[in-house]
């Protein structure tokens, strides 16, 4: 490998798979932090180290260290949580981190304010709770997201088993995790590297850059496939399952005023067959390790791989690697990327309830006690809750008999199952602000205040109840997924944002920047006419994505590389 490689390559390569002094450090009381080099390692552990931006000022004052916390993301592949398993991760919120939950947009749980000293004990009781945190983060095949509700339907039950096969067999199987976390080990001497480890698929340098794999039911989008890695999406015909179309090359994140960096929506290579989904990632995967930039991290993502390399190369390695071709994809289509809100029943008669979390935060507040009642139904019993990539919580397997109980604890509790409006039932917001450390402006704090304001608009406009999708994150990273929102906003600076419009509302075209350096009263002011106009000029069927781009406000972006092409800010 050639010596030409970014720091984080030199640092995997030398952390004796993972290792690094992680442990040791642990040990160091004198802090609240652990070592540089240890925060990038620790990532693969499922865990990011952050400080609390609100207070760093006041400290610096005192000369006192930053307020440093961790973030633990658990590994919930396919996001189906049992209410045993509910109870146990309330506990650890309650225990160890802030007292909440938070669901991710891909479908899993993180924890916040987790302090050094109860790193340990918060991975052992999430261990206990029959969960890890196993390459949630880091330059691997993070946790694995599946079309929501795996009870829905066969094909749905399938896409979760997948999920689970696949993020099982690109686990990483260092020992390092245990060793650390788990059995109390120390590295005997940290010298030498961890010679019984292997890591045959991912060898000792890991990834290039993270890597997400998705599986997506049509007609519902709901785990936006087309902004991942590596996706698969089902193939039916008549009720029953052909296999796979593979897509590869989505990702949404990219770096202001850098041109060469840019979301994308992945492309289409093939199909493949039930039986070969979990072969086809590994081979994918592979090939991603081998010429994925291990030089520039900001481009080290697959999608800048098939940018740079051509699908038809890339397609062309795989299906060596395989052995085989893969067939040709088949068609589809997507009606929709959010999730159905609400009681839906399952092909096996039980039902299901999808409610809306507002930015995926599960906690108390006076009035809405969210929290305790989902306490409360996962006491009960009989019930399992499902994540999803939406931020939303579905209580699933309910029997017909559970139903009235369901509904009377959230009632008691404050809770209402839908959103106040169909734009703020489409929302997702990033946790920016305070603890992520690459914020650049709010947003899971400020998104739904900007809501209100807009569902003043909605109201002029008699929109109130149509699925508009507004996103947004505090950074051009793009955690949130804004790029695929017909109406996304990214953090710029503090009370900024770039303004984004025109995405398709089934997940499958990226908007175009409209505005910049924009604050909230100035996006009410520009969005606000024209959602009026959308609301008289509409055609039938069309959604707001779409009527922005028929209507001239902003062009189509037809490929990532067209992402900066073709802008016109508005004055």
């Amino acid at each position: 490998m050639t010596e030409k490689r970014s720091k984080n390559e030199f640092l995997k390569e030398g952390s004796r798979y993972l290792r690094g002094t992680i442990a040791e450090g642990l040990t160091h009381v004198e802090t609240g932090a652990i070592a540089e080099d240890d925060t990038q390692l620790l990532k693969f552990h499922g865990s990011y180290m952050q400080d609390n931006r609100d207070v760093r000022g006041e400290r610096t004052k005192k000369k006192l260290e930053k307020a440093f916390s961790f973030m633990i993301r658990l590994r919930i592949p396919g996001g189906l949580v049992t209410s045993s398993q509910w109870r146990q991760l309330d506990d650890v919120a309650t225990t160890y981190a802030n007292g909440s939950l938070r669901v991710t947009t891909r479908a899993t749980f993180q924890f916040h304010e987790v302090i050094k000293s109860n790193l340990k004990r918060t991975m052992q009781a999430i261990n206990a709770a029959e969960f890890d945190t196993r390459a949630a983060c880091g330059d691997v095949n993070r946790g694995v997201m599946a079309a929501a509700n795996p009870y829905l339907s066969k094909v749905h039950r399938t896409a979760y088993e997948l999920a689970r096969r696949a993020s099982d067999h690109l686990i990483p199987r260092s020992g390092a995790y245990h060793e650390i976390w788990l059995a109390g080990e120390q590295v005997k001497d940290a010298s030498r590297p961890a010679e019984e480890d292997q890591e045959p698929i991912y060898g000792r340098h890991y990834l290039p850059r993270k890597f997400k794999i998705v599986f997506a039911v049509p007609p519902v989008n709901d785990v936006d496939v087309l902004a991942h890695d590596l996706g698969f999406i089902a193939i039916v015909e008549k009720g029953e399952l052909l296999g796979w179309n593979v897509t590869v090359g989505g990702g949404m994140g990219m770096t202001h005023g850098e041109t060469r960096t840019f979301p994308r929506t992945g492309d289409v290579m093939g199909f493949c067959t039930t039986d070969q989904v979990v072969d086809v990632a590994e081979k994918v995967v592979t090939v991603q390790r081998d010429w994925g930039n291990r030089e520039n991290r900001a481009r080290a993502r697959l999608k800048y791989t098939i940018e740079d390399r051509g699908l038809d190369a890339f397609r062309a390695e795989v299906e060596r690697r395989l052995g085989r071709p893969l067939g040709e994809a088949r068609p589809f289509q997507f009606t929709s990327m959010g999730d159905q809100v609400g009681w839906r029943q399952g092909a096996d008669k039980k039902w299901h309830l999808t409610l809306f979390i507002e930015n995926g935060r599960i906690k108390d507040v006076p009035g809405r006690a969210l929290r305790t009642a989902l306490r409360e139904i996962a006491d009960m019993g009989g019930v399992d809750f499902v994540l999803t990539g939406n931020q939303n919580v579905i209580i699933a397997n309910v029997a017909a008999r559970q139903k009235a109980k369901i509904e009377a604890v959230l009632k008691a509790h404050g809770v209402e199952v839908a959103a106040t409006s169909g734009l703020r039932r489409n929302s997702i917001a990033c946790v920016a602000l305070p603890t992520c450390g690459l914020a650049l402006a709010e947003s899971e704090r400020f998104l739904p205040e900007l809501i209100t304001a807009l569902e003043g608009s909605l109201d002029k406009a008699g929109l109130r109840d149509d699925d508009i999708v507004i996103r947004m994150t505090g950074c051009p990273n793009g955690c949130g997924r804004p790029y695929l929102a017909e109406i996304g906003l990214v953090g710029r600076a503090p009370g900024l944002y770039n303004l984004y419009l025109g995405a398709a509302h089934d997940g499958t075209r990226l908007n175009k920047l409209y505005a910049q350096d924009v604050g909230k009263a100035r996006i009410v002011e520009l969005v606000e006419p024209l959602l009026i106009r959308y609301a008289k000029e509409r055609e039938d069927g069309e959604r707001f994505g779409d009527f922005v781009i028929r209507a001239g406000v902003v062009k189509p972006t037809l490929g990532g590389n067209t992402f900066h092409s073709d802008v016109t800010l508005v004055s």
